[in-house]
C-alpha cells in the first residue's frame, strides 16, 4: 500500500490504527517472520540495485561506486549480520536472583515496542532510512518509513518498490513534505527514530513529549578534526580529504573543520591541494567522481559561507544551475566567522582551518562548544590518543582516519547531547527497537524467604534476619 496523496486527513490515522491492530495480532514478533522480512529487503536491494543508482545520481550526482558502498553493501551487510544473529538476540536473558528473593527465578526478555515512526534525511537517502528500519523489524515491530521529500527520486523508489518486498500490514512508506510529516507527529507512536539536524529535532522531541513517546535522535553538528604536528601528513591529507569531500561534504559526520598544529599548517594544506587534485582532476566539475549539492536553497547557504570570511586555499568556484560547488579549504579566518559559529553545521564541501599551538589548546576549543557526533584526531603518539579520549566528549572517535567509524557496523553509532541521543547499528539497533522486560517468577509450594522477613507484625527478630538476607 502507498500513500502519496494525504488530503483527506483522515488517512495517516487510519494508517497507523491498520498497523497497531495487525501488531496487536502478535504476526511480526515470530523469529521466521522477521527473517523473511530482513530477507526480502535484501533482495529489494538486490535486484533494484541499479534502480537505487539511478535515483542517487539524480537526487546528489552521486558516483555509483559510492552509491554502492555507502547505500547499498552497507545495508546489505547489515542486514546479514542482523539475521546471522537474531535468533540469539530474541532469547531471554537468564540473570541471578537475590538470595532474599529465593525460591525465584528472574530473566529479561526483549520485546517489540510496537508501532513506530522512522523519519530520514535526504543526504544518504536509503542507508539512512533502512538501516533504522532493519532494527525496527528485527525486534519485531511494525513500521512507517518517511524518507525525505529533498531527494525526491530516492523517496519515490522506496514508496513504489518497497511495497512489493515488504508486508504492507506491517510496513508501510509515507512520502510527503511538512503537512505529511506534522500529521504523522501527530500519532502516537511508540518510538520516533529521526535523523536530520538539531532545529528539526527539536520540533520532533516537542511532538513526542505529548504521547511520552521515546525518540532517538540522530542529529550532527560542528565535528572538529585535530591533527597533531607528530601526525603522518601524507595520511592524514588523503584520509581528511576523503572523509570530508565524499558525498559533496553532505554527510553528518564530515570533519567540520580542522584544527592544525601551526608548526605543519602549511605542509598538511599542500598536500591536501595535492590530494584533491589526484581525487577529482584539476577541475572537479568535470569528475564523474564528484556529486553535487542537493538543491538550490544549500547551494546558496554554502556559497554565502565561503563569501562571509576567510582566505579561500583552494576551490571556492559554483554553478548554482547544476548545484556545484568546488571542494574547498579556507585558512587564516577572522574570528567572529560566520562558519565557525557553534550552531552553523557546514554540511557542505567546505573545510577551514585553524591553527593550535598545542594539544591542549585544540582541546580546550572543542570543549568550549557542544558536544559534536564525530571527534578525529590525527598523531602518532598514544599518549596524546589517551588524552583527546579522557578530556573530550563526542558520540564517537576516530584515531588516524574519518568517517570509518560509521562502516564498522559493531559500534554503535549515535550522538550526545546537541549532537543527538540514543543509537543504533548492529545489535545496537535492536536494542534501540526493543524492550527490555523484567521478569521474575516464583512458586507457591516452597517455603518463602521474603515472607520470613516482610511480613508483619515486624520484630527485631525479623529486621536482625533481614540485615543478614539483603
Amino acid at each position: 500500500m502507498l500513500h502519496t496523496d494525504l488530503e483527506e486527513k483522515k488517512v495517516i490515522p487510519h494508517l497507523v490504527a491498520e498497523l497497531r491492530e495487525n501488531f496487536e495480532k502478535r504476526v511480526t514478533r515470530s523469529l521466521i517472520y522477521r527473517q523473511k522480512q530482513l530477507q526480502a529487503l535484501d533482495e529489494f536491494l538486490a535486484q533494484h540495485e541499479n534502480e537505487i543508482k539511478s535515483a542517487l545520481f539524480q537526487d546528489l550526482g552521486k558516483p555509483s561506486q559510492e552509491a554502492l558502498s555507502t547505500e547499498i553493501a552497507i545495508v546489505r551487510r547489515e542486514i546479514r549480520d542482523t539475521r546471522k544473529n537474531l535468533s540469539t538476540w530474541i532469547r531471554p536473558k537468564k540473570v541471578s536472583t537475590l538470595f532474599a528473593a529465593q525460591p525465584a527465578k528472574s530473566h529479561i526478555q526483549p520485546e517489540p515496542l510496537g508501532v513506530v515512526l522512522i523519519i530520514s534525511p535526504w543526504n544518504y537517502p536509503f542507508q539512512l532510512s533502512l538501516m533504522p528500519l532493519i532494527g525496527a523489524i528485527a525486534a519485531g515491530n511494525c513500521a512507517i518509513l518517511k524518507p525525505s521529500e529533498l531527494a525526491p527520486a530516492s523517496s519515490q523508489l522506496m514508496a513504489k518498490r518497497l511495497p512489493e518486498f515488504l508486508d504492507s500490514a506491517s510496513f508501510q512508506v509515507v512520502e510527503g513534505a511538512i503537512p505529511e510529516t506534522t500529521q504523522l507527529l501527530q500519532e502516537h507512536f511508540d518510538h520516533i527514530f529521526f535523523t536530520g539536524s538539531g532545529s528539526v529535532g527539536k520540533i520532533i522531541m516537542h511532538a513526542a513529549a505529548k504521547h511520552l513517546t521515546p525518540i532517538t535522535l540522530e542529529l550532527g553538528g560542528k565535528s572538529p578534526c585535530i591533527v597533531n604536528v607528530d601526525a603522518n601528513i601524507n595520511v592524514a591529507a588523503e584520509r581528511i580529504v576523503w572523509g570530508k569531500f565524499s558525498n559533496v561534504g553532505q554527510t553528518c559526520i564530515a570533519p567540520d573543520y580542522l584544527l592544525v598544529h601551526e608548526e605543519i599548517e602549511e605542509e598538511l594544506t599542500q598536500c591536501m591541494v595535492k590530494k584533491l587534485r589526484e581525487f577529482y582532476g584539476e577541475d572537479p566539475a568535470l569528475s564523474p567522481d564528484y556529486g553535487r549539492i542537493i538543491n538550490e536553497r544549500h547551494h546558496k547557504r554554502l556559497t554565502d559561507l565561503i563569501a562571509s570570511g576567510g582566505e579561500i586555499l583552494v576551490g571556492g568556484k559554483s554553478n548554482a544551475e547544476s548545484l556545484y560547488i568546488a571542494p574547498t579549504i579556507l585558512k587564516n579566518l577572522p574570528p567572529d566567522a560566520l562558519i565557525m559559529k557553534e550552531d552553523m553545521e557546514i554540511f557542505g564541501p567546505i573545510l577551514p582551518i585553524i591553527k593550535i599551538k598545542s594539544m591542549k589548546e585544540a582541546v580546550d576549543f572543542i570543549k568550549r562548544r557542544p558536544k559534536p557526533l564525530s571527534l578525529y584526531l590525527f598523531s602518532e603518539d598514544p599518549d596524546i590518543h589517551r588524552y583527546v579520549e579522557k578530556n573530550t566528549s563526542s558520540g564517537g572517535m576516530v584515531i588516524n582516519h574519518t568517517l570509518l567509524s560509521g562502516c564498522i557496523l559493531t559500534l554503535p553509532f549515535g550522538g550526545i547531547g546537541a549532537s543527538g541521543m540514543g543509537a543504533y547499528r548492529g545489535k545496537a539497533s535492536f536494542d534501540t527497537f526493543s524492550h527490555y522486560k523484567s521478569v521474575l517468577t516464583k512458586p507457591t509450594w516452597k517455603l518463602d524467604i521474603p515472607s520470613l522477613v516482610i511480613n508483619p507484625p515486624y520484630s527485631k527478630n525479623k529486621e536482625r534476619l533481614l540485615r543478614m538476607v539483603l
